[in-house]
């Protein structure tokens, strides 16, 4: 699977994005380990896919939902650990190329500890409050609030907020 979107601000919650629909109809994207390296480089982590194997796929669903817990306040026994643990392995490197462009590199080990690294800035820092869960009906997209007055409602307004305008839209013309 291709095509993923990320619009949650922050890497470890476009992670945590990957599970679309967790309460009804949950939709996995990350089906295969090939799903995973398509991912890293889309999410700009990578130039090139990296190896993953599916015991690193495993690896990498079990950040997510660590991630995906403690930022939704229903945090397990053991996610914090396991998202600190994650965080403390050396991250993707990045080099000046000939070209005079950012390259990035690494296994999926660095891939995995740079986003449990943002994940760990924004569920430690002072983002942490602006948490949200998009307001859609079916959507479960976590993300964060940086609208000026804390007044967003939707992941994404091209999407989900575009349909929910459009639903209330109908609603209104149509009784």
């Amino acid at each position: 699977m291709a095509g993923f979107t990320f619009v949650s601000g922050n890497l470890g919650l476009d992670l945590a994005g990957t599970v679309q629909h967790r309460r009804a109809d949950r939709c996995e994207m990350l089906e295969s380990p090939a799903d995973l390296g398509i991912w890293a480089v889309e999410a700009g982590i990578l130039d090139r896919p990296c190896e993953v194997t599916p015991d690193g796929l495993a690896a990498a669903r079990q950040l997510r939902e660590a991630v995906y817990r403690l930022a939704a306040g229903t945090a397990l026994p053991g996610d914090r650990e396991l998202v600190n643990r994650v965080a403390a392995g050396p991250p993707v490197r990045v080099a000046i190329g000939a070209d005079g462009r950012i390259e990035r590199g690494g296994d999926l080990a660095a891939v995995l500890s740079t986003v449990a690294r943002q994940a760990v800035e924004l569920l430690g820092g002072p983002h942490a409050a602006r948490i949200k869960e998009c307001g859609a009906d079916v959507c479960t997209r976590l993300y964060v609030d940086t609208s000026r007055g804390n007044g967003r409602r939707w992941c994404d307004m091209r999407e989900c907020g575009n349909r929910a305008k459009a639903a209330h839209f109908r609603a209104r013309h149509h009784g």
